[in-house]
């Protein structure tokens, strides 16, 4: 099947699936594409008990879309950078102290904790795994995918301190799960030989600060740019080029390209920057076109997410193992949350059960997918698979339905 017809289906299931959700559903994006997606291809397994014609061309379908590349290499930086873009960086410059510890010790707390706990539920079922894999699965699963918060806090009405902390974390924390993903991957290859914490620390101080410096050049190479011309067309360019351009520095300098674009977009989406460097005109069409490029991607993004069952190596023990780890990952997360929270409680006075709305508010996504997608076969990828899209299903559509309500109980004030 060629690129065409796979990016032509794609994008008339999107529309097809997006108009069912608004004229009907009226869930939030993410939830609702999924949900739509989960039905179709569940009702297409079903048809395929009785008639196997459109479950071939839907499996072919899936099986040509490299997941992996098509979101870390392709649609990840042009919607980490729309949703920076649109970030109230006020809100976030102060709250960065909770944000960077969230998104970094946060991080290598949880994949630590997460690792530990998914070894004994993995043994308690007889399937043995060891335990540097087990941390592989702690550090693709401990992310929060920011494509996920974004779209479910746009209708969760948070506070603000509050969102700028969740969608902070969001931006910057996915990121650093990579570096530590890529990380612990280079370990498990090598099985603990030749590996010194000289070349670990050099590989973390190179991806994180290397993609944070990277963003920081193009934000202000865009930034004097658009400031020296007034035309709305080259200035949308400008941005494109910006993001396109920047991925592929980051990839041939091996630095984080996601914190290269996150860093970009607060950039350029700064309120004083902007206004010195664009017209009112040009920041309504800058808007409007990563505004639509946010929801296009983010609708493909969440197709292919419910269309994934249909490759996945379904078992029961699996399954299992996945459904028992849930309830863990998210006490896992709500630990690793503590000490940031309690070391700036006081000073930024924070939202009541700011730890319990961050640790239900936390979504796993697209990224946790295909960082899983990327195992290789003898790290256990199909059990890793499966017990992230267990998680990644009910983190979307268990939370994302229910994480809300669970803000304005949690926020509103006592009578």
């Amino acid at each position: 099947m060629d690129y065409y017809a796979i990016i032509s289906i794609l994008i008339v299931l999107s529309a097809v699936f997006g108009y069912v959700n608004v004229r009907f559903l009226k869930l939030p994006t993410t939830i609702g594409l999924m949900t739509i997606t989960l039905l179709f291809t569940i009702s297409v397994l079903i048809i395929g008990q009785f008639n196997d014609a459109i479950l071939i061309r839907e499996r072919a379908l899936v099986s040509a879309i490299d997941f992996e590349t098509v979101l870390m290499d392709i649609m990840l930086s042009f919607l980490l950078f729309a949703g920076a873009l649109h970030t109230n960086f006020d809100q976030l410059k102060i709250h960065r102290g909770p944000v960077l510890m969230f998104s970094t010790l946060g991080v290598i707390v949880s994949t630590i904790l997460v690792g530990g706990v998914v070894y004994g539920i993995l043994s308690l079922l007889s399937l043995n795994v060891s335990l540097v894999y087990c941390f592989l699965f702690g550090a693709l699963i401990s992310p929060t995918d920011p494509i996920a918060v974004l779209g479910v806090l746009k209708k969760a009405n948070a506070p603000k301190k509050l969102e700028a902390k969740i969608v902070g974390e969001s931006l910057f924390n996915d990121g650093v799960g990579v570096v530590v993903f890529l990380t612990i991957l280079s370990i498990a290859k090598s099985s603990g030989a030749d590996v010194e914490p000289v070349s670990i620390l050099k590989l973390f101080t190179q991806e994180v600060f290397g993609g944070i410096g990277l963003g920081l050049i193009l934000g202000w190479i865009a930034f004097k740019m658009m400031k020296s011309i007034d035309n709305y067309e080259i200035e949308v360019i400008i941005t494109i080029a910006i993001v396109m351009g920047g991925t592929l520095i980051a990839h041939k300098w091996h630095l984080s390209s996601p914190l290269a674009m996150v860093t970009a977009g607060l950039l350029v989406g700064n309120d004083k920057l902007r206004q010195a460097a664009m017209s009112k005109e040009t920041e309504g069409y800058v808007d409007k076109f990563w505004e639509l490029i946010d929801v296009l991607f983010n609708i493909i993004l969440f197709v292919l997410i419910g269309m994934e069952i249909l490759v996945l190596t379904f078992r029961l023990d699996y399954i299992l193992a996945g459904l028992i780890a849930v309830p863990f990952i998210l006490l896992c997360r709500y630990l690793s949350l503590w000490l940031p929270i309690k070391t700036f409680a006081k000073r930024l006075n924070f939202v009541p059960h700011t730890n319990l709305i961050m640790t239900w508010g936390g979504l796993r996504g697209g990224i946790s997918v295909a960082l899983a997608l990327s195992l290789p076969k003898d790290m256990y990828r199909e059990l890793f698979l499966v017990m992230t899209y267990v998680v990644v299903v009910f983190s979307i559509i268990g939370q994302g339905l229910t994480v809300g309500p669970i803000i304005k109980k949690l926020t509103e004030p006592k009578q």
